[in-house]
């Protein structure tokens, strides 16, 4: 059985999820703390629950879903993986905060990893498959668990919306196009936890979420 414990962090307020099951391996899926007490928190909740953490992962490299990939790297000795092709935005964080009023941040580190469609991250007993789901970036990923119908979307797929599409290198038609042919085909049943917000399902999408019908 998988375990989900959501995190809302930085002044964004980005999810930050930690995955575990029983034989307490865990992946991190954007980690976006910023503020020291929420680093404190994070670590806190990961020596209680007596988790080991596997894999950092990244659903994409907008600054507000990897404030916490330095933090990860100096306090747990993990890089993060992400989508090649969002690597203009990890070379360019300094710049890209200061346009959104944003002084400083913790000093960027190397990606340990690139992942694409089709990749799977094993931990414990389960496994995410990737979903390239490009529009809101060119690198935006989704992973799916299919054996407990889970679907992490980061900002590609929100409860009755979709991510933005005027940051530079995604589009709107790529993007809905992308839902309509990877995630939609999915179980109704399979639950959804996006980038930012509140859990929704894929039958909740079909029905009510006017960007995608």
């Amino acid at each position: 059985m998988l375990h989900i414990k959501t995190f809302e962090f930085n002044m964004l307020p980005v999810n930050t999820y930690v995955v575990w099951d029983e034989t307490k391996e865990a992946v991190v899926i954007d980690c976006g703390c910023y503020y020291e007490a929420e680093k404190q928190e994070f670590i806190q909740f990961i020596q209680e629950n007596g988790l080991s953490i596997v894999r950092l992962i990244d659903t994409h490299l907008h600054f507000d879903h990897i404030f916490g990939n330095p933090f990860m790297w100096h306090t747990f000795g993990i890089k993060a993986e992400a989508h090649k092709a969002d690597l203009p935005w990890l070379d360019q964080v300094t710049e890209r905060i200061r346009a959104f009023g944003i002084r400083e941040c913790d000093t960027p580190v190397p990606l340990g990893g690139y992942l694409d469609e089709g990749d799977v991250i094993e931990f414990g007993h389960h496994s995410f498959t990737i979903f390239h789901v490009p529009g809101h970036s060119l690198g935006s990923l989704c992973f799916y668990c299919k054996e407990e119908n889970v679907l992490f979307t980061g900002d590609a797929l929100f409860r009755f919306s979709i991510g933005r599409t005027d940051l530079g290198g995604g589009g709107e038609e790529m993007l809905v196009g992308n839902i309509r042919e990877k995630l939609l085909p999915l179980p109704d049943e399979t639950k959804v936890y996006p980038g930012h917000g509140p859990v929704t399902t894929i039958g909740e999408e079909k029905k009510y979420n006017i960007y995608i019908r």
